[in-house]
């Protein structure tokens, strides 16, 4: 149970490390309060993006716009005087509104008029003066009406504002400094309208206040995309209609004159108050954050009117509040898209190489992204308001977050890369636009192949576990020997390697590197064989053969998986040079000494007749290389002891893998550390280089012994007897072999 769990894990950890990760992160900014002014931009967006509302005929707005200002001031009547404010209230009076709503202060007599305007304010059951409740640093509280306040006719007209200066929200009612609390000036008109349609209007045991069967939700300080944000008194968030074009509208001096329709005003709400830029009434609002133009800032009659319409429409109209999540919710949501944001990078990060499906991971992440804002202002168009900015932060950052891992990993895999090929071939073949490409060219190249000499046999001795050990020490060690060299890594074949030297990247030294290289190879076996005979298992050796020609070399596969490799004959040739070697030797074709030149320490040169080739071929044994590299093999003697007693044997010609069926009865006579010379019984002359298999029978065991594998050696010998290098020999053998040279000694 436990495994398959990390298992599992294991095959999604980059989900399960970057959506936790990035949504606590994104967390942690939210509660600091440093995306509250993007999520408050966001939900201005939504404001702009909604289409426009029907206008609500309920409210009619008497606007002291600019015009009037200037034509007030040019009958020195500006400030207006009490007397023309009590003519145009007495002008609507007449039409019988429902209420009327004036957003002047008139906490001082502004005469010539004033009694007048008490008179209409004592005679006027329907209208509400303002007051300024709150005080702050740069503002002051400002009286109601004293006779407006004596009947109990007054409202706040105060507003909430937010960081940003802008008015998102809106008050029932807020405590004065003596801790009473005052009704908002425009809770009190929706009142007076709803009142006189029998609505009821009150509040519940939990003191929220309730119009007909809408209850208001207070808003708290950390309701919505808010954080730590001032919440005294009783807010709620303001749904907008929208702009002054919402309402109906005549300007004062219109009413002033009598000049308006008279079934404008009868049953409605009619709100007086300034809407002229002199007058400074003015506040930010959503409707502020145009990004084509500046900002425009909308009248403090408008808001009221907006805050009556919200009133109204949810208790009349159905119209939905404006509400919010509580935190749960809203950390589920923002997690929830950090998920998919993860999840969908990591689904596709081995989505193929091709443009088209390299382009998926960012579309799918965009077309999320879109879905996330679409089903974000569908919430907000009935009513709802849910995070966008956090979300949008999580989906955006799990889904870097996974593509960082994802970088990390491939940065891993080309250090891996890089272990078998120098930087500057690891960068061609990643970084260049054609280095990936499927397809080949015709290059020129030099190659080489390297294999242990009898290693298979060896392993079919070891448990599983062991050959592995040994097979990554001993490549370890040749792949860095390689890298130093600059060869390119093609492939390794179980012990064998084959080596590129030309591809990807042509030199003019590549067959002089390869000779080096392949000398280095062969010194680096002696601290391999110390790590392995440390390690309880008998030492190694290795054939190395190279060869340059012309091949065709390229990224061979489909776009589903590739292989940088090469194709042709020449590549078959390079490992016919490799099998006439013995262990610790260097072959090489005469193309390769011609590009190599004089620096390079001949020992000998054969000519070989290889399988698949018609003509003969000279191939050389190389002891070392001078020049720069100055490397040189080590040249042993063989010291050979006579047998006292022949060791008698059976021995069959290997073609390939195959053993040929007939076995050739022969005997020990001579015997060196890692040769041996063999009478035959058979009259057949085998050919130098040619791989035998053999059996001994031990003098103190009649059974044959197990196979030991070994090449016939181009050295003169006696009629009937040749000379043979072992390539494999079985522990027992090797120990029988070890006490006769001792007694020899």
């Amino acid at each position: 149970m436990w495994s398959q769990i990390k298992r599992k894990l294991w095959q999604w950890r980059g989900i399960c490390v970057a959506a936790p990760t990035i949504g606590v992160f994104v967390l942690i900014l939210r509660f600091t309060g440093l995306l509250q002014m993007l999520e408050l931009a966001a939900l201005d967006q939504m404001f702009l993006l909604r289409s426009q509302e029907p206008v609500d005929s309920r409210i009619v707005i008497v606007e002291i716009n600019e015009s009037d200002v200037q034509t007030l001031g040019k009958r020195r009547q500006w400030p207006l005087p009490d007397g023309m404010l009590a003519q145009i209230l007495e002008n609507l009076k007449q039409q019988k509104p429902s209420a009327i709503g004036l957003d002047l202060y008139r906490d001082l007599p502004v005469d010539p008029g004033h009694q007048s305007l008490v008179k209409v304010f004592e005679s006027t059951p329907n209208l509400i003066g303002v007051q300024k409740v709150a005080e702050s640093i740069d503002s002051s509280a400002v009286a109601p009406p004293p006779v407006l306040k004596k009947l109990g006719q007054v409202g706040a007209n105060d507003f909430p504002l937010d960081g940003d200066g802008k008015v998102r929200r809106s008050l029932i009612y807020l405590a004065d400094k003596n801790g009473d609390n005052v009704f908002s000036f425009a809770f009190k008109l929706a009142y007076l309208y709803l009142n006189d349609r029998k609505i009821p209007v009150g509040q519940t045991d939990d003191f929220l206040v309730k119009t007909g069967d809408v209850l208001f939700p207070i808003f708290k300080t950390n309701d919505g995309g808010y954080i730590r944000a001032e919440d005294q008194g009783y807010q709620v968030l303001l749904n907008y209609r929208s702009s002054i074009q919402r309402f109906q509208r005549i300007s004062v001096m219109d009413v002033l004159d009598n000049r308006f329709p008279k079934n404008l005003v009868p049953g409605q709400i009619v709100l007086i108050g300034p809407t002229s830029e002199s007058l400074k009434d003015l506040f930010y609002t959503p409707y502020s954050s145009t990004i084509l133009t500046a900002p425009k800032r909308m009248a403090g009659v408008t808001i009221h009117a907006n805050a009556i319409s919200q009133i109204l429409s949810a208790t009349l109209d159905n119209r939905p509040l404006i509400k919010t999540w509580n935190k749960p919710q809203e950390w589920l949501w923002i997690f929830g898209w950090s998920l998919i944001g993860a999840t969908l990078i990591w689904q596709q990060r081995y989505s193929g190489s091709s443009k088209k499906r390299a382009l998926l991971p960012l579309v799918s992440i965009l077309l999320s992204g879109c879905c996330l804002v679409g089903v974000s202002y569908l919430a907000f168009m009935i009513g709802w308001w849910i995070p966008v900015v956090p979300p949008l932060m999580t989906l955006i950052g799990s889904a870097l977050g996974v593509t960082a891992y994802v970088a990390r990993t491939a940065g891993e895999i080309r250090k891996t890369f890089g272990r078998y090929l120098t930087n500057e071939v690891v960068a061609n073949l990643l970084e260049n636009p054609e280095g990936l490409k499927l397809g080949g060219e015709r290059k020129k190249i030099t190659m080489l192949t390297s294999d242990l000499r009898g290693f298979t046999a060896t392993a079919e001795r070891l448990l599983a576990e062991e050959a592995i050990k040994i097979i990554n020490l001993y490549l370890g060690y040749m792949a860095d020997v390689i890298t130093q060299y600059q060869g390119t890594i093609d492939e390794f074949m179980g012990d064998g390697i084959l080596v590129l030297f030309g591809a990807p990247m042509k030199r003019e030294d590549d067959a002089t590197r390869a000779i080096a290289c392949a000398v280095a190879m062969q010194l680096a076996m002696e601290p391999v064989n110390k790590k392995i005979q440390q390690l309880g298992f008998p030492p190694l050796e290795m054939g190395i053969g190279i060869n340059t020609a012309e091949v065709i070399v390229g990224n061979i596969g489909s776009e589903k998986r590739t292989k940088y490799g090469i194709i042709g004959h020449q590549v078959n040739l390079t490992y016919r040079i490799e099998s006439y070697t013995v262990g610790g030797q260097v072959f090489v074709s005469e193309s390769t000494i011609n590009e190599a030149g004089s620096i390079v320490k001949i020992m000998g040169k054969k000519e070989v007749q290889a399988k698949g080739v018609k003509l003969p071929m000279i191939i050389y044994d190389v002891g070392g290389i001078a020049g720069e590299y100055n490397l040189y093999l080590a040249q042993e003697e063989e010291v050979f002891f006579n047998l006292p007693t022949a060791i008698m044997l059976e021995y069959a010609v290997l073609d390939g893998k195959d053993v040929d069926s007939t076995a050739i009865k022969g005997k020990l006579v001579k015997l060196s550390a890692k040769e041996a010379q063999i009478y035959s019984d058979s009259t057949l002359v085998l050919q130098p280089l040619t791989n035998i298999k053999l059996n001994f029978f031990m003098p103190d065991n009649a059974a044959a012994s197990e196979d030991t594998y070994a090449k016939i050696l181009d050295k003169s010998a006696d009629k009937d007897s040749f000379y043979i290098r072992f390539t494999s020999i079985p522990p027992e053998v090797a120990a029988k072999f070890t006490i006769i040279r001792s007694l020899q000694t």
